[in-house]
């Protein structure tokens, strides 16, 4: 039976070649720590799993001052893609790096399939 770490992994890499626009993705705990990860090699983890805390924490934050209800999506748009985060339960996120002519509306249906199978393991 594969660990959870390995079990995340496989959820990040189905999402990836069954979603041709998510290039990258990782699964982060809210207090800033990778759990897994299918990220380039010149992405630092640590980094992204700082960075993607402190939005979630940042989006929830505004979310509710502002009286939007339950935080469920952050969406970050670049000049050469997209950072959009996904709640994954209570105790994590999930990232992914997505590009920039994406079809959105599939990306975030296959996230949301992605975050179901990932809060089952958490």
């Amino acid at each position: 039976m594969a660990s959870r770490t390995e079990s995340m992994t496989n959820i990040l890499k189905e999402l990836e070649a069954g979603t041709p626009d998510v290039e990258a993705g990782a699964i982060v705990s809210v207090d800033g720590l990778i759990m897994a990860s299918a990220l380039p090699q010149d992405v630092e983890e640590d980094r992204v799993a700082a960075m993607s805390a402190a939005m979630l924490s940042l989006g929830e934050r505004t979310a509710q001052e502002l009286n939007r209800g339950k935080l469920n999506q952050v969406f970050i748009r670049g000049e050469d893609g997209y950072v959009l985060l996904m709640n994954a339960g209570e105790d994590a996120v999930l990232t992914t790096l997505v590009r920039k002519d994406a079809k959105l509306g599939i990306v975030f249906l296959d996230m949301k399939r992605a975050v179901e199978e990932i809060s089952k393991l958490i």
